[in-house]
Formats: structure tokens, sequence, C-alpha cells
């Protein structure tokens, strides 16, 4: 009977680092491919003879989108390293507070860079009749698809933040009961 009890909080210790190390993982491949589906993001046409271009530098929320989702890559990817460095000296409780502070902010920085994109979406889908922006979807397709595909990424990501946000914040209550 010991020998389960005992058993059963390392098997659970590991099942956690194992599930910390997938969905940094996945959040580090969403974020990567959001940035890069939206830095490659581009579409010209030819109306009457004059060249039309749509990229996402021309929108300094597209930009801060990209550059947002970025650092979220690369800050997962040092989170990753300290999490399997974390997995070769046991389980404090303070480690997993820095981990929950570090995925707070990156889950923020990249919800917030989220929020924009789509604001700048939905009136590149639909336009704005009061103010007299006009729809631009209807010609640049191609451009429209990508940065949806882009945000809708990087949404996942912010799906794999807020579960290991959740997840270290339960870690992290167990400071002072050890």
């Amino acid at each position: 009977m010991e020998n389960t009890e005992a058993a059963n909080p390392m098997k659970t210790q590991k099942l956690f680092h194992l599930a910390q190390i997938c969905l940094r993982i996945s959040a580090i491949a969403t974020t990567l491919a959001a940035t890069s589906v939206m830095v490659t993001s581009r579409q010209s046409i030819a109306i009457f003879g004059t060249t039309f271009d749509a990229r996402y530098s021309y929108s300094s929320a597209f930009k801060f989108f990209a550059f947002a989702n970025a650092i979220a890559c690369a800050f997962s990817v040092l989170s990753l390293l300290y999490v399997l460095i974390l997995c070769r000296q046991g389980s404090n409780p303070s480690h997993y507070f820095f981990l929950f502070l570090h995925d707070l902010l990156m889950m923020s920085l990249v919800l917030a860079s989220c929020a924009a994109a789509t604001a700048v979406g939905y009136i590149g889908k639909f336009g704005n009749n009061h103010i007299g922006w006009v729809a631009i979807c209807d010609q640049f397709g191609k451009f429209c698809n990508r940065v949806t595909i882009s945000v809708i990424l990087s949404y996942l990501s912010v799906m794999f933040l807020l579960v290991l946000t959740i997840g270290n914040a339960s870690r992290s209550r167990q400071v002072g009961i050890s």
C-alpha cells in the first residue's frame, strides 16, 4: 500500500511536467506559425492599370501582432528550456510561480495582439460605412485569408498559454504548504 501512495505523487508530477512540455511546444509552434503566416502575407492587384498592395507592414496593428507573437515564441522557447531544467532538479513551488507570471504575461501580450489584429481584420472584411472605410477583402482575398489563418493560430496559442497559466497558478499555491 505504501509504495502505491508514494509512487502516485511522482507519477502525477511527471505527467504535469510532460503536459507542460507539450503545451509549451504547442505554444511555440502556433506563435511561430502565426508570425510566419502574417509576415509572409501580401498580395498585389491591378485596378485600371494601377497596382495596389496589401501587406502586414502597412498596419500598425498587424505589425504589433507579428512582433508580439515572435516575442511570445522566443520567450516560450526560454521557458521550455527552464521547464526541462526544472524536471532534473525536482519540484519547487516557487519555480511554478515564476512560470505562472511568465505565462500570464505572454498570454496577455498575445491576447492583446489578437484583439488588435481582429479589430483591423474586421474592418478589412466588413468596412465601416459610418466612417467611410471600405471593405478590402473582396479585392484582397488571399491576403485576408492568410491574416485570418494567422489570427486563428494565435488565438490557439492563447488557449495553450491559458492552460499553462492555470496549471502553474495551481502549482504555485503550494509554496507554503510543503
